[in-house]
């Protein structure tokens, strides 16, 4: 077997299928329901966390940033994912919110692509959904220094160990920088891979605070 990446690559199989047919003829008029539709048809499937979405964001430099979060709620076209404000893709939120997410399911050869707006919830939003973490994720995002560049594991373990006991002795604190976020979706895009590359492509426009939807060349 070659060594060489290009030759690697392209012995990897991709887009094999057989994939579920999808019948277009009776689109839901709006993205929202088209999405759910979709996320529960990836449940039944067992496809393995459906609800991991890859967020991009443009620093200040204009340069794309993504990373892979979690999907929190749906509501109508707006899809709400959580985070520190003052971690780098807060930061990048609070001057540009802007934001591309991306769904994709290899089993079913399906993806979706949705451009919006970042709403940040506020103080209370961000508390209530704090709450619902588990004590580690809580304890983690507690110390303040995501993306900060880390001194040594000891360090690590005593900042998870203190916000742990800080937790203990009160249940309810959080942090001030945690927001929920909600991405106000302008853009949709439905996509369904084909074996052959012939990929069935729809895409939903908010056009004057109507949905239009369109199919696109594969």
């Amino acid at each position: 077997m070659s060594d060489k990446p290009s030759e690697l690559l392209r012995g990897l199989k991709s887009l094999s299928g057989p994939f579920l047919n999808w019948d277009t003829e009776q689109l839901p008029g709006r993205p929202g329901e088209l999405f759910l539709e979709w996320l529960k048809l990836a449940i039944d499937h067992e496809v393995k966390e459906p609800h991991a979405m890859t967020i991009s964001t443009v620093d200040s430099e204009g340069f794309p940033d993504a990373r892979v979060l979690i999907l929190k709620d749906v509501v109508d076209e707006a899809f709400y994912f959580a985070s520190g404000s003052e971690s780098r893709k807060g930061q990048q939120l609070g001057s540009n919110p802007h934001v591309a997410l991306t769904f994709y399911w290899p089993a079913l050869g399906r993806q979706i692509r949705i451009r919006g707006t970042a709403e940040d919830m506020g103080a209370e939003a961000g508390a209530a959904d704090f709450r619902k973490r588990s004590a580690g994720a809580r304890a983690v995002a507690m110390m303040g220094r995501q993306s900060q560049e880390l001194e040594s594991e000891e360090a690590l373990e005593h900042a998870i160990a203190t916000q742990k006991e800080r937790i203990s002795r009160d249940p309810d604190v959080v942090t001030p920088n945690w927001r929920l976020y909600a991405v106000n979706a302008k853009e949709v895009e439905f996509w369904q891979g084909d074996s052959e590359r012939k990929h069935l492509r729809i895409q939903y426009i908010l056009h004057q605070g109507q949905w239009k939807h369109q199919r696109l060349w594969p």
